[in-house]
């Protein structure tokens, strides 16, 4: 289909989760959908978060309950529909009581238990910590409470695999550049990255969920009225595991921020965030020296086995785009969404403002809504009881058991990495396939051609760093050659 001959209902521009979540909403209730993104999904914030599904614990200090009590519920919306990327994930907390006193850090974890009905998640508890504790010998107690882990670009292309098997158009690496109305019609002049061609493309509605781009597309593009954004940086360094079990921690600063340390594709740890006002482009973020240093000093502050810049082995960045409120410091600013509908002077135009990776459902289901006053047949709602493409499933342990007798050939190790990132979309790589070379070349690492293929055909992948960092994070264990020779078969096959 050409999409220079069609009038969409909706035009979605940005391919974070907020953006392949409204498409994907949106088509499932009928309406016909093109999304377009001007890099690879996933290629910024939704690629850079803690890749937790979390009511947010912290939120509570600062009296967001009502967006505390809405993530919970998601959270076992999300652990239910997407079993295969998102699992539970247990933490602890080290009591200092001269930063928190512990009924404050209980009445906390109440509120956190009960704001919102568990289903899966055990409740929180005081806890004591022994001398097998990774932590530092003078810390003795503390708390366990539960959340859940999630492989946040995954999310996001899964929503696009959804959103395009009901009929949406998903184009990457493609920039909306120009927009104008036309007899009520939007008129969007979409540059195509790749060759460098200009395409203008009609739609009935305009979505605008370009995440830290948004007030450009506001300002520049539709000419729209700002609402003066607030850019906050957060930055995790990667490090090998500092501790052996499979709990994550907590750790609270003197400033009052806190930093998790998370455990992170089997051998490593994933520690972070800061929480930096941020100024300049968001394509340019990069974690700087000093976020580096106060991550280390908090962790080594608490862990007996200690990091230093040599130990960390990737890094990323990410912008959170924020509405200005009236709190000083950036971690105190609403991580809450704001939707907000103009009619006036143009076509309808939705513009998304905040949000958080655990309630990007439930704001997708709510921008979409804004839009039965133009679409007023649509469907219903659909998307709370739906799993997400590869969750058609009951339990990883059980997925597991099935690829093992079916593919009783495959290594457990790429066993385990198909299930916790493909579900059951891994029996499109795997059927047909008898033993390990007909899966082709191997790149190292466990990626074999098969996938690779896959990933290109299928999930929008055109370079390295989409394969290896974003479906998967093969990119922590693959060495410069291997890199490399990923990126030739590429080019060839592109």
């Amino acid at each position: 289909m050409d999409v220079t001959d069609t009038i969409y209902d909706v035009l979605v521009v940005g391919g974070g989760i907020n953006g392949v979540g409204i498409a994907n909403d949106a088509a499932g209730r009928g309406l016909n959908v093109l999304l377009c993104e001007m890099n690879d999904l996933a290629s910024a914030t939704s690629s850079a978060s803690s890749k937790l599904i979390h009511g947010g614990l912290r939120y509570l200090e600062y009296y967001e309950f009502g967006l505390v009590k809405k993530a919970l519920a998601e959270r076992e919306v999300l652990l239910k529909n997407a079993p295969h990327i998102i699992s539970p994930l247990v933490f602890r907390l080290p009591h200092q009581p001269h930063l928190r006193p512990a009924w404050m850090i209980r009445a906390g974890l109440f509120l956190y238990d009960n704001l919102s009905k568990r289903i899966t998640l055990p409740k929180s508890r005081s806890f004591k910590f022994d001398q097998q504790s990774p932590l530092k010998s003078d810390i003795k107690k503390g708390f366990e409470y539960a959340d859940a882990w999630v492989d946040d670009s995954r999310l996001t292309v899964l929503n696009a695999l959804s959103a395009k098997a009901h009929g949406a158009t998903i184009l990457t690496r493609t920039q909306l550049v120009a927009a104008e109305t036309v007899d009520g019609i939007w008129h969007l002049s979409l540059l195509d990255k790749a060759s460098g061609e200009t395409l203008t493309v009609r739609s009935k509605s305009l979505v605008n969920a370009a995440g830290p781009w948004v007030e450009n597309i506001t300002g520049k593009v539709v000419k729209e009225r700002t609402h003066g954004l607030r850019l906050v940086k957060g930055s995790h360094i990667v490090v090998p595991r500092i501790h052996d079990d499979e709990h994550a921690y907590i750790l609270q600063n003197e400033d009052q921020r806190i930093v998790f340390v998370l455990p992170f594709e089997q051998d490593y740890s994933l520690v972070g965030t800061t929480d930096v006002d941020y100024q300049g482009d968001p394509q340019d973020v990069a974690i700087e020296t000093a976020e580096i240093d106060y991550i280390i000093s908090i962790t080594n502050n608490y862990f007996k086995r200690q990091i230093t810049r040599d130990s960390i082995v990737h890094t990323f960045s990410g912008i959170r785009p924020l509405l200005h409120d009236e709190a000083e410091d950036a971690k105190a600013v609403t991580r809450d969404y704001t939707i907000e509908l103009v009619t006036e002077g143009h076509a309808p135009l939705v513009n998304i403002y905040g949000g958080k990776i655990t309630t990007y459902r439930t704001l997708a289901e709510a921008a979409v809504d804004k839009l039965t006053q133009v679409f007023a047949t649509m469907k219903p709602a659909w998307t709370k009881q739906a799993a997400l493409p590869g969750g058609d499933f009951t339990d990883r342990e059980t997925l597991m058991a099935q690829y093992a007798k079916d593919f009783a050939w495959l290594p457990a190790a790429l066993t385990a990495r198909y299930v916790r990132t493909y579900g059951t979309i891994a029996k499109q790589l795997l059927t047909g396939c008898e033993t390990l070379a007909d899966m082709g070349e191997d790149f190292g690492a466990g990626l074999y051609q098969r996938e690779l293929d896959y990933l290109v055909a299928n999930e929008w992948a055109t370079t390295l760093n989409d394969v290896i960092w974003r479906r998967t994070k093969l990119g922590l264990l693959l060495d410069e050659q291997q890199k490399q020779r990923i990126h030739q078969y590429m080019s060839q096959i592109a």
